[in-house]
């Protein structure tokens, strides 16, 4: 059955101008091979063949704290991809949460990157080289 060996089928974030955020997602999504591909009045749904990262228009929100302590993880399919991430994310009004590096996780080590969009929302792009050349 299509989907089963997902563990997360899909996640959300508020934003409170969605037109903007539009602009920042699909330029900081391209470097991951992600696309918009569903445009409602009130949400847009980026994926590579199906939305799994919308962002949710919420006009009267605050900005998100930085210590809410949620983060979106996105996997990228190169070290390169991260940094085009990163880069394109602050060329476009996003802050700095942790500049692309070599990090280490639970089980391995990875490069990452950490990024805050206009609204705050913590976002991450990952690749697991090691990993992933399995």
């Amino acid at each position: 059955m299509w989907g089963r060996e997902k563990m997360i089928d899909h996640a959300s974030i508020s934003v409170c101008d969605l037109e903007l955020s539009d602009v920042f997602y699909q330029n900081v999504l391209a470097p991951l091979g992600l696309l918009r591909l569903v445009d409602r009045e009130t949400a847009i749904g980026f994926g590579k063949s199906y939305p799994e990262f919308w962002l949710n228009l919420r006009v009267d929100m605050l900005s998100v704290e930085g210590n809410s302590g949620n983060h979106i993880c996105l996997r990228a399919p190169t070290n390169e991809a991260v940094i085009a991430f990163y880069n394109i994310a602050i060329s476009h009004g996003g802050r700095c949460d942790g500049a692309p590096g070599e990090r280490q996780a639970a089980v391995t080590t990875y490069f990452g990157a950490f990024i805050r969009d206009l609204d705050g929302n913590k976002i991450e792009a990952v690749c697991f080289p090691r990993m992933d050349a399995s």
